[in-house]
């Protein structure tokens, strides 16, 4: 893996993406394929929490194996979870450390080092992004500021999907009440306040 300063090229497409995509999935595919290109590791995986099963969900994922990402649920108190508390962090040997949950699964996939930091948006914790790297590795404070910074664009780009998913849900909602075959008929539509036509001689007597 390559050591290197913050790309900022590879900051402005993801930010530049995050700002015209209507499809916010496709920003953090971009953004894990990003990472691996750019640092030239093994491999890259956004990991969304989930907080009825504690459990770390694949939200994305680029470089690792189909067989290694299907090892089993990864739990969130139990795959480098001090990372999800405490910040960044970076595990040297995956194949013998005891915050791995998986390390024969990251041996036979040839994970030697992984930094894991978490994704924050609108200062609460959603998930985790973690970098893969095939030979064992110090990762650079430049490494950890770099990834930092994806995983707060990866933040927004989530938080983006669920607020858009949120409006349109809405605006269904509204569409649906303001749809003649599916509300009875009021004098007034729902939202506008504009008076529904009144049938003649039914009208306001003076």
């Amino acid at each position: 893996m390559k050591k290197q300063l913050l790309n900022y090229e590879t900051l402005v497409k993801v930010t530049k993406a995050i700002s015209h995509s209507k499809d916010p999935e496709e920003v953090v595919l971009m953004t894990v394929e990003s990472i691996q290109r750019n640092l030239d590791a093994k491999g890259c995986t956004v990991f969304l929490v989930n907080r009825n099963t504690n459990e770390l969900e694949v939200a994305a994922s680029f470089g690792l194996s189909r067989e290694y990402m299907k090892k089993g649920p990864v739990s969130a108190l139990r795959s480098i979870a001090e990372s999800l508390k405490d910040g960044p962090v970076a595990i040297y040997d995956a194949g013998d450390d005891p915050r791995i949950q998986y390390p024969e699964a990251a041996k036979k996939e040839g994970i030697a080092s992984i930094l894991s930091v978490p994704i924050v948006a609108r200062g609460k914790l959603i998930g985790a992004l973690r970098v893969y790297t095939a030979d064992p590795f110090e990762f650079t404070l430049e490494d950890v500021n770099f990834i930092q910074a994806m995983a707060s664009m990866t933040g927004m780009a989530v938080d983006m999907a669920r607020s858009y998913k949120g409006l349109k849900d809405s605006i269904e909602i509204l569409k649906t009440m303001r749809d003649p075959k599916t509300r009875k008929l009021k004098k007034r539509t729902p939202f506008e306040g504009v008076p529904v036509s009144v049938p003649k001689g039914k009208g306001r007597k003076k």
